[in-house]
């Protein structure tokens, strides 16, 4: 169940939607630079008459060049001067403006390459600040990513929802989705702090490994006892063992297709009708609560037009049949119900 851990702490990164790629960023500020350096370079060659080259006075057009790379970077050194009024008032509206742009760009950069790892600090500080009540994605493969889609579809602030994944690639997909990735190895209790573990309310683990995925179920658990995780098996053989680390739902993908797809053979809408009822936008809500208080003292005809599946009750599931006696509901009851949604008649 061991596994090599290919990435050491201080290589956790936190990563926004503004982000994604720091690299074309620069690019295009380095051209917009390069474009701005040839503008000029045409507009003094244009004017050239207006300037003094105190070594030999003549300027020549890699005079112009030089002219306008210090002029744009610095103050420029003196040997080549406007002279003319048209020349300073170039220097003044458009060289100026232009340096300053320029020594902006700059500071970004040096920014995006270097600064930036001194607020990484302060960045990852200020957002365990801010969650509470939060959803943790830890891998963000094909079942992560759709678990994240889910989670948004079904109205949860994106703010609430933060991904933690080792490839590059991912937390990208994960971000672009408008939520927060922190790029980094889930197995370390470092990277689960950063995601204000002990603030969380669920958990999701989908790795795509179930050695992995148990070594970070078992890391949560150390860390807060009363989280609500989730994991994705691979394996149906790795359910008992994952139920036993601490597991509160286990879902086993392959296996569950697996059924979907049996029961198709001989049914036209089963999975169809299942799809809709567990997805967000379909045309009737599996919603699962605790008895609401109007609610205590009725029996399941009186909560139509919700149909009421099942009652869990200190630990015994109500069945169907006795909900369709006499069978009360009861304070504390969590009920499974069918509920239309409001947006569809």
């Amino acid at each position: 169940m061991s596994r090599t851990r290919s990435r050491v702490l201080f290589e956790r990164a936190l990563v926004m939607p503004e982000d994604l790629n720091p690299w074309r960023t620069i690019g295009f500020r380095l051209l917009l630079v390069t474009i701005l350096l040839l503008c000029l370079t045409v507009i003094l060659w244009l004017d050239r008459e207006g300037l003094q080259d105190h070594a030999d006075n003549h300027i020549s057009f890699s005079d112009v060049v030089y002219f306008a790379m210090v002029t744009i970077t610095t103050v420029g050194y003196g040997d080549i001067v406007p002279i003319t009024p048209r020349a300073r008032m170039i220097d003044a509206f458009v060289i100026t403006p232009l340096r300053a742009f320029v020594w902006v760009m700059f500071f970004g950069t040096a920014y995006q390459l270097a600064l930036k790892q001194f607020t990484e600090g302060y960045r990852m500080a200020k957002l365990k600040a801010s969650l509470e009540h939060h959803t943790i994605v830890c891998g963000v493969g094909h079942t992560g990513l759709a678990a994240i889609k889910e989670l948004l579809a079904k109205g949860t602030n994106p703010e609430q929802i933060l991904a933690i994944d080792i490839r590059d690639e991912r937390v990208r997909a994960a971000v672009e989705l408008g939520i927060v990735a922190i790029r980094g190895d889930a197995t370390h209790e470092a990277a689960l702090q950063d995601a204000a573990v002990q603030k969380a309310k669920a958990l999701i683990i989908s790795t795509g490994r179930d050695d992995t995925n148990t070594l970070i179920l078992l890391t949560v658990r150390q860390l807060h006892t009363d989280i609500r995780i989730l994991v994705s098996a691979k394996e149906s053989e790795n359910v008992k063992l994952l139920k036993q680390a601490g597991a509160n739902t286990i879902i086993t993908p392959a296996s569950f297709g697996g059924c979907m797809l049996a029961a198709s053979v001989d049914s036209h809408h089963l999975a169809q009708y299942l799809q809709d009822l567990i997805t967000a936008g379909g045309r009737i809500d599996l919603i699962e609560e605790r008895v609401q208080a109007q609610d205590v003292g009725k029996t399941a005809g009186d909560l139509l037009p919700d149909v009421l599946l099942r009652v869990y009750r200190r630990g015994h599931i109500i069945s169907l049949r006795d909900l369709q006696g006499d069978e009360r509901l009861n304070e504390g009851d969590m009920v499974l119900l069918l509920r239309q949604p409001a947006n569809h008649d």
